[in-house]
């Protein structure tokens, strides 16, 4: 049997790359699709050493003509796509007070997180109907808590993961019926880049108990999540939002 072929973007770094790893480990083959070039080398060397064929696409997920080309390349690669994961997203440009929220930071938000991320899922769900194979096929999309929780600063960011989040939605009832597994994964305060330079103000958020379970989350923990839903045993699950967040979005009083 041939081995799985997963499409992570954003994998260059940070949740993108443990969503990467983690499915290498798993004996999924793996293409990152990701702006930062320069980390390809290194890149194929961490994911081969984990016995995984490795391919590369440089390009913008905001950038709707770069979606057949990364398409063709996992088909080319791999002779197959059996998972798709949804990580590329970008912050607020600038976080501050909604009322001063600049028409082209919204456009950016909601163009990679929401345009580009939509139309690649389509692109690739399409792909996927075209060769079945014999492996469980699974479009995993990393959302955040945001797309529940607000956060005033950055709206627009929130407003890019709510809209996605249907999004999600409507594409696990289009594909139930296709086999294929649409998990919508929902990270909470995660250790990465985006977050280092606000690291100091969640660090005593959760120190004065934010999230219940008194730890920063860490991008393995996204990435362990992912692995498992590709593994494709929670198929039955599809549609499913899954939180991964150490209990921070559970209502309390």
């Amino acid at each position: 049997m041939t081995r799985p072929a997963a499409i992570v973007t954003g994998g260059a770094r940070g949740i993108g790359l443990a969503c990467a790893e983690a499915l290498a480990d798993a004996g999924f083959d793996i293409l990152v699709a990701d702006l930062a070039e320069t980390a390809a080398g290194e890149l194929a060397a961490n994911i081969t050493a984990r016995g995984a064929k490795f391919a590369y696409v440089g390009c913008d997920v905001a950038d709707l003509s770069a979606h057949a080309a990364l398409v063709d390349a996992a088909m080319q690669a791999f002779g197959r796509i059996d998972c798709l994961v949804n990580n590329a997203g970008v912050g607020a440009v600038v976080r501050g007070d909604l009322l001063d929220l600049k028409p082209d930071n919204f456009d950016r938000a909601l163009g990679v997180n929401l345009r580009g991320t939509v139309f690649l899922s389509q692109a690739v769900a399409k792909a996927m109907l075209a060769k079945p194979g014999d492996h469980a096929k699974s479009i995993i999309t990393i959302t955040s808590v945001s797309a529940e929780m607000a956060s005033p600063e950055r709206s627009e960011y929130c407003m890019s993961k709510a809209a996605l989040s249907m999004w999600v939605k409507n594409l696990a009832l289009r594909l139930a019926p296709e086999n294929i597994g649409v998990f919508e994964l929902r990270p909470g305060i995660i250790r990465t880049d985006m977050t280092a330079g606000v690291s100091a103000k969640y660090d005593a958020l959760i120190d004065g108990g934010l999230v219940p379970a008194k730890r920063w989350g860490e991008a393995s923990d996204i990435g362990a999540m992912v692995a498992a839903l590709a593994a494709g045993s929670l198929g039955f699950s599809t549609g499913s939002i899954i939180n991964v967040d150490g209990a921070l979005s559970v209502p309390r009083l």
